[in-house]
């Protein structure tokens, strides 16, 4: 029982180191932070003894970092490759596919995307993550990917009516960038 405490304990932590992800706007640090949030997850979710989602989790922290220096097709095939290869080893239930799904769809989105539509992509693949957590019985986990959905999905309304009204919501100054 120990053990499942721990795990608990380690996924309230991501959950918030994570909840304030979604509301940067400046994309390096956007992908700093859900780098280290999908590190920590994974461990969570190792601890838990879900390996299509740790797997998925760690990949998804090294993918992003990558992001940030490579928009290579190349570099997103490997990951999408890794995700599902290690996802399909030791999965025993479908609804552990849901994870594998979701980040092989972020990792297209964050490949392809910017600003807005990587968002919009990213939400969708929350979606899968929610439903695994709460199926596995995640508490942080469950709590911050419902986060996420709602977050993102307010940020992504804002963010879009910003853009109606002729505001790029994704520029960063010059100056706060090099921060």
């Amino acid at each position: 029982m120990t053990a499942y405490w721990l795990a608990q304990g380690v996924g309230v932590i991501a959950f918030l180191i994570g909840i304030t992800t979604f509301i940067n706007r400046d994309e390096r640090r956007f992908k700093k932070q859900l780098s280290l949030y999908s590190a920590i997850i994974g461990v969570h979710f190792f601890l838990m003894g879900a390996f299509p989602a740790g797997s998925s989790a760690i990949l998804n922290a090294i993918r992003t970092l990558i992001t940030l220096r490579t928009r290579n097709l190349w570099v997103m095939a490997l990951f999408i490759v890794l995700t599902g290869g290690l996802g399909l080893v030791k999965f025993h239930h479908p609804v552990e596919l849901l994870p594998v799904a979701g980040t092989i769809v972020s990792t297209w989105a964050l490949f392809r995307f910017k600003g807005l539509a990587m968002r919009c992509v990213l939400w969708c693949s929350t979606g899968c993550w929610v439903i695994h957590n709460f199926w596995l019985g995640s508490i942080g986990g469950t709590l911050i990917e419902g986060s996420f959905l709602l977050m993102n999905g307010l940020n992504i309304i804002r963010f879009w009516r910003m853009q109606k009204r002729g505001i790029d919501p994704f520029h960063i100054d010059t100056a706060q960038q090099k921060r």
